[in-house]
């Protein structure tokens, strides 16, 4: 396997370990009544804010990771693979093990700081498939 198929493998795991860091506590303080059903209507309980920044965490997560994965897709098919491709896939996979803790925590401006090193490399990736 690839170095950057490899990250995106870990990424997506990342991912699962993002979702059951968030749907742990969210279950917890939302109910299993309101979890478990359509959610038709808002939650008659709130969750605390870590808890809501987790969520938030894990919903980026998706959005960079449609990105990233479109950005190996292409560099994999492409076969431009090269140690460059290689260190901007561990950097943006790097970036996005802060990002989790950086979120929860609140951290000003790290988590935007980290966010952006993370799109950073996946805009790399995608122009080095380019070019």
């Amino acid at each position: 396997m690839t170095p950057e198929l490899t990250v995106l493998t870990l990424a997506a795991l990342l991912q699962v370990v993002t979702f059951i860091a968030y749907a742990v506590p969210a279950n917890r303080e939302l109910g299993r009544g309101y979890t478990m059903s359509a959610r038709d209507r808002d939650p008659t309980r709130t969750m605390t804010d870590p808890t809501a920044r987790l969520g938030r965490a894990m919903n980026n997560m998706f959005e960079a990771l449609i990105l990233f994965g479109i950005a190996v897709l292409v560099v994999q098919v492409s076969g431009q693979n090269t140690r460059y491709t290689a260190t901007l896939s561990w950097l943006f996979l790097f970036a996005r093990v802060l990002y989790v803790p950086a979120y929860y925590y609140a951290w000003r401006p790290g988590r935007s700081l980290i966010w952006v090193v993370g799109l950073t490399a996946t805009v790399l990736l995608l122009l080095a498939a380019l070019f």
